[in-house]
């Protein structure tokens, strides 16, 4: 059996490893094929974890976030594009934001029809209320991605049942 790590500065893999209560070798079991000796190299930042590794790691540590960490912080096409990493929040924090965006982008709605019907942004006072407008759209995809990341969580977890719910998915 495996020995517990006492190093403090833990990357993210190490941590969504440990907290799956999984040793390196017991990982790389999982994982198949990548072995402890690189899960130990990418763990203490001495190589990179790639995006094949990173899937693999967030299905056998059921971590889904692992993805959005990777893709915000490491990728290089995420960096030059500003992704974000995905904001863990509870369901009630999703919602009630989500609901107050969609509530502020309503009353905005003719407002943004009288900005676009003529294919521009003309002046200063539309550039204004269209980059107001287009922060709310920014909260709704917010949201809607920490509503996916909430669900995927409580897949991994096994507290929703994933084949029930992409049968269900399937129909709707």
């Amino acid at each position: 059996m495996g020995k517990n790590s006492v190093k403090d500065n833990k990357n993210i893999y190490q941590l969504s490893r440990e907290e799956s209560g999984l040793t390196r070798a017991k990982a790389s079991e999982l994982l198949e094929w990548i072995s402890d000796s690189r899960i130990e190299k990418i763990e203490s930042g001495r190589s990179s974890a790639t995006p094949d590794e990173v899937v693999a790691m967030q299905k056998a540590y059921k971590k889904p976030n692992l993805c959005s960490y990777y893709c915000a912080n490491e990728c290089a096409i995420g960096a030059e594009n500003g992704a974000q990493e995905v904001e863990e929040k509870t369901i009630a924090e999703i919602v009630l934001d989500l609901l107050a965006a969609l509530n502020k982008l309503n009353a905005r709605k003719d407002r943004l029809i009288e900005i676009t019907c003529d294919g521009k942004i003309d002046d200063e006072g539309e550039l204004k209320d269209f980059a107001e407008i287009h922060r709310e759209l920014g909260r709704i995809i917010s949201n809607a991605n920490s509503l996916k990341l909430w669900v995927d969580d409580r897949i991994a977890d096994g507290n929703i049942d994933e084949a029930k719910f992409n049968e269900i998915s399937k129909k709707i």
